[in-house]
């Protein structure tokens, strides 16, 4: 009997590999090729639709909420469904660009979304603040996902000294 060589052995060992892994994906059951199940879709297979999760009701209380931080941008009180938000037309200035404010009684933008970012002042709304929504979200009606133990600056340096987080 003749010694294989070394080549000749891995050769082998490859093939013998490779026949092994193909006969297990042939002949697998149906119910596995099937059963793909993505960690972000839940129990549903990748083949099929998914149900989307319910969409809360947006506030539309157009009451103005406390800020709870230095420069934090306002929060939309109302409704922004169906709002054409683009290059071509932004319907937030509709209402509150500050030539239709006093018509429309609504709050007009801050005088820094008519700055560059040099400070310059523009004539219309400055293109990096020209898409409300990057900044300003409205707000839904649905529990908070986790928990939160924000506390704002203000009730911060009220708390007595020797108290978690406080600044004295």
């Amino acid at each position: 009997m003749t010694k294989l060589s070394r080549s000749w052995t891995l050769a082998r060992t490859v093939w013998a590999m490779l026949l092994v892994a193909f006969s297990a994906l042939l002949f697998a059951p149906p119910a596995l090729s099937q059963g793909l199940v993505d960690a972000m879709r839940g129990p549903t297979p990748i083949p099929e639709q998914t149900k989307p999760p319910p969409i809360f009701p947006t506030e539309n209380k157009d009451v103005r909420r406390t800020r709870n931080f230095a420069m934090q941008p306002p929060t939309i009180p109302h409704t922004i469904e169906g709002y054409q938000v683009d290059k071509e037309f932004n319907r937030c200035m509709f209402c509150h660009a500050r030539t239709r404010t006093q018509e429309t009684g609504a709050i007009p933008v801050s005088i820094t979304h008519y700055q560059d970012r040099n400070g310059n002042m523009l004539a219309d709304v400055s293109p990096r603040r020209y898409f409300c929504t990057q900044c300003h979200v409205a707000q839904a009606d649905a529990k908070p996902l986790i928990g939160n133990n924000f506390v704002d600056v203000e009730q911060l340096l009220k708390r007595k000294p020797g108290v978690l987080g406080s600044t004295k």
